[in-house]
């Protein structure tokens, strides 16, 4: 992709997520996760209604006269994307490849942290970590987020989640909202989760097709796993060959939704061809 082009995308989803991110999940986003705590910003005079527990009576007493003191949100929190950039993330039978989707979910929690003055970091991940960008703030650092997500090229087309959870573990150590967007076609990262939800808000978003759930019978089909890049010749007519699938899809998802509820994070399930500004408003609202 020429630097025009891809200049172009960048802008087209920027526009897009901007407009999404001002006037639906700015508000939502703020109020869904709240600040490190309450910090001391002054004192002035009581009026009447305020709370007399917040009275501070040393300069009451200095001036004869009841004063109160006035408490502010520290508001400044981390927000970290992890994205899995692993070959499964290029299937689509839609109008969208699942990476497409993951780069306007990804640009549209990054400008509703942006409008909250909030930093934002991205873990690009398969079976290692291919990119990390460190947290920062401002709309050129998000726009720079936009472009790995659009141009960046894996080493890898394999998957390994537990490596990516041990990897935020070890760079983050203060709290962060984490959202981790995946079609979470893996196991084995139950233990590593748990530690990381211990420590952060972690969210997982399951991206996905309905294709990816059932195959259909078409007969004889030559397919290719886009994680190993192997070529099989598949009896899809066969029951058997379409169950034993259907099984395995249906395995990965219920490990997904398992490890996450038993490890306290949160999930969302939100399918290319459906609308991703409903699931992530009706997460919002949920969670606040």
């Amino acid at each position: 992709m020429d630097t025009k082009e891809l200049l172009k995308k960048v802008r087209k989803i920027e526009i897009k997520t901007r407009r999404l991110s001002n006037h639906i999940f700015g508000g939502e986003y703020h109020s869904t996760f709240k600040g490190r705590g309450m910090t001391f910003s002054e004192v002035r005079e009581y009026q009447y209604g305020d709370d007399v527990r917040n009275i501070d009576w040393n300069v009451t007493a200095r001036y004869n006269e009841p004063y109160i003191k006035i408490f502010e949100e520290e508001r400044e929190l981390t927000m970290m994307l992890m994205v899995d950039v692993s070959g499964s993330e290029w299937f689509g039978t839609e109008e969208q490849f699942k990476n497409e989707i993951v780069t306007e979910i990804a640009a549209t929690l990054a400008f509703s942290a942006t409008q909250n003055n909030d930093k934002i970091g991205l873990i690009l991940f398969s079976d290692a970590i291919e990119l990390y960008i460190p947290p920062k703030k401002g709309r050129f650092h998000v726009l720079r987020i936009i472009r790995e997500l659009i141009e960046f090229q894996p080493k890898s087309k394999q998957t390994n989640i537990a490596e990516a959870l041990k990897f935020l573990s070890s760079v983050m150590k203060k709290k962060a909202i984490v959202f981790m967007l995946s079609d979470f076609i893996a196991d084995n990262y139950k233990q590593t989760l748990k530690i990381a939800s211990g420590k952060h808000d972690v969210t997982g978003i399951r991206i996905y097709d309905k294709r990816e759930e059932d195959i259909p019978n078409l007969g004889m089909v030559q397919m290719k796993d886009e994680e190993t890049g192997e070529l099989l010749l598949v009896n899809t007519s066969s029951r058997k060959v379409r169950q034993n699938y259907s099984n395995y899809y249906k395995d990965k998802v219920a490990y997904f939704k398992d490890s996450f509820q038993k490890s306290g994070a949160g999930t969302i399930d939100c399918r290319v061809d459906e609308s991703y500004v409903k699931k992530l408003l009706g997460y919002f609202k949920h969670r606040a």
